[in-house]
């Protein structure tokens, strides 16, 4: 085990130094992201416009702390209908620079402007004819003089208390960053259901993607009977069924009712002797249905709406094509 100098020892912990400083940090990123409001102009909407005509993609490149701020932007644009890819300058010059075509755009991240991995590579770009975005703080720099269009990213001072390490600068590149994805995803009339499709796993590609059909019980996993069919075999099918519900159908298997577990507690405690019923006597007719082709969400806010947990799928003429319940429902993750 490695022991530490002694001037990290936590004997020197000061819980109401480590507040301030945190209180410190949020006030300077604040002005620092604060700061770039009343800088953006022409330039940005002109960076914004080379990333949509584009027609390969944006290319983002950073060092160091500005390479996973880069990585984060790219992801970001990738997910919000912007072709993006992060390239590392250093490997860019050993190889990577064929991944990058004429038709792409490079968005460059650099505070100082200066990082010679970025810098070195900037003529073979220019010589592509491919266009350069910075984002950088040095606004006289290489990069910048490179740079097709320029991002001011300079801040006042870093939170680091020894000015040093990137923590306002970086936040203000981050801050560029989603601008630029902020505004591409508008031009593009980007959706809730453009966002769900590149997010398939996620709570709201499931919401915007699951169709009841995909979650449905379908065929014999279907409870169904006729309406004169006696008390003890409908309860014989539900309880073989396990949906806690049963459709009553005609013989063209169009629904006219359900009996659910519900109905029979109610009617139970009515004392209704059920013994001589039929399920056609017992059942709620013209119940609430859903259509295969609906979203599994719609089932969900039917059943809230209604205070049910089980509903049946019907097409256009009314036939039962399946049946879910909350359970379903939870099991695919749509609640």
């Amino acid at each position: 085990m490695v022991s530490l100098p002694s001037s990290f020892d936590a004997v020197n912990f000061n819980a109401g130094q480590a507040l301030a400083l945190a209180r410190k940090t949020f006030e300077i990123e604040a002005a620092a992201v604060q700061g770039l409001a009343g800088r953006v102009g022409p330039e940005f909407a002109r960076a914004v416009e080379l990333m949509l005509t584009c027609r390969g993609r944006v290319v983002v490149m950073g060092m160091g702390k500005s390479g996973h701020i880069g990585r984060k932007i790219a992801a970001t644009l990738a997910s919000t209908g912007t072709p993006a890819m992060f390239v590392h300058p250093a490997e860019a010059s050993h190889g990577d620079l064929g991944m990058i075509t004429g038709l792409d755009v490079v968005l460059a991240i650099s505070n100082s402007g200066e990082s010679e991995e970025l810098t070195s590579i900037l003529p073979v770009l220019s010589r592509q004819g491919v266009p350069l975005v910075a984002i950088t703080g040095g606004l006289q720099s290489a990069l910048a003089k490179q740079a097709r269009v320029t991002l001011d990213s300079s801040v006042a001072q870093e939170a680091c208390p020894l000015n040093l390490a990137p923590t306002a600068s970086t936040t203000a590149q981050l801050a560029l960053g989603d601008a630029l994805a902020v505004a591409l995803l508008d031009a593009r009339g980007f959706r809730e259901e453009d966002f769900a499709r590149s997010h398939p796993g996620g709570a709201l590609g499931r919401k915007l993607l699951t169709h009841v059909s995909d979650v449905m019980r379908s065929g014999d996993a279907v409870p169904k009977v006729g309406p004169d069919t006696s008390f003890t075999e409908l309860m014989r099918e539900m309880s073989a069924k396990g949906l806690g519900a049963s459709a009553v159908v005609d013989a063209q298997q169009r629904v006219l009712g359900i009996f659910t577990d519900g109905d029979l507690r109610r009617l139970v405690e009515k004392g209704v002797d059920l013994r001589s019923s039929r399920a056609g006597d017992v059942m709620h007719a013209h119940p609430r249905t859903v259509r295969p082709d609906a979203l599994a969400v719609e089932a969900v806010e039917l059943m809230e709406q209604f205070s049910i947990t089980s509903v049946l799928v019907v097409d256009d003429a009314g036939v039962l094509c399946g049946a879910l319940n909350t359970n379903d429902l939870m099991r695919a993750k749509v609640i």
